[in-house]
């Protein structure tokens, strides 16, 4: 058919590209993070879920995007801009790991209820948009890392594989948002959220001082 023909499409290689860019989006994304253990507590907490989903979700395809259009050779090549970035994502972390601790370590009055006081839409926006902006490792995996995967395909395979990556990131962070809720019965208890919390501040710590001693790409 000579539309099918116009349009240069493979359908088989496609569709490989789509699945392949699924099951690789989802191993860069899955792994816990700071990211990712934020949609966790909101998830739990049955706060702006939606919001908090469509931001990590939206920033997702808007970086796979980036990446698979070649950007990540842009940012390779300016390593001053990524330095910056892990350092603001450093501070931002730390700061975001104290307030994580103060919650853990309340008083012994802390409720459920307290513990999940409703932060405002756009407080919580702010926080989910830095945690994934001032993120270096977000821009390694979707930008640098797939970006460079998805480069290797020949277009227009290559976005068929970048479709598959922002499907994944979907289905992901719907699920973790979502699915979190599962656990409400759990965190009706004082002490589960202060066990969350207390392992949030160590994630968050970690993931700052890895970002500090991580030096320059070669």
């Amino acid at each position: 058919m000579p539309g099918l023909a116009s349009a240069n499409v493979d359908v088989p290689s496609a569709a490989l590209a789509a699945f392949s860019g699924l099951g690789f989006g989802l191993s860069l994304i899955v792994a816990i993070g700071a990211q990712n253990a934020f949609v966790l507590r909101q998830g739990v907490r049955g706060q702006h879920i939606f919001a908090v989903v469509a931001v990590c979700a939206l920033s997702d395809i808007v970086l796979i995007a980036a990446g698979v259009g070649g950007f990540g050779v842009v940012v390779q090549s300016v390593p001053a801009a990524v330095t910056v970035v892990r350092y603001a994502g450093a501070a931002f972390l730390l700061g975001y790991a104290i307030l994580a601790a103060r919650r853990a370590f309340a008083s012994a009055t802390l409720t459920a209820e307290s513990a999940g006081a409703t932060v405002a839409l756009g407080a919580t926006v702010a926080t989910c948009l830095a945690l994934t902006w001032l993120n270096p490792h977000v821009y390694l995996d979707t930008v640098v890392l797939l970006g460079a995967v998805a480069n290797t395909y020949t277009s227009p395979d290559r976005w068929f594989l970048g479709a598959g990556a922002m499907l994944g990131s979907v289905i992901w962070f719907t699920a973790l948002g979502y699915g979190a809720r599962l656990l409400g019965p759990l965190f009706a208890r004082p002490l589960a959220w202060r066990v969350l919390d207390s392992a949030i501040a160590v994630m968050m710590t970690l993931l700052a001082v890895a970002l500090l001693l991580a030096g320059p790409s070669p």
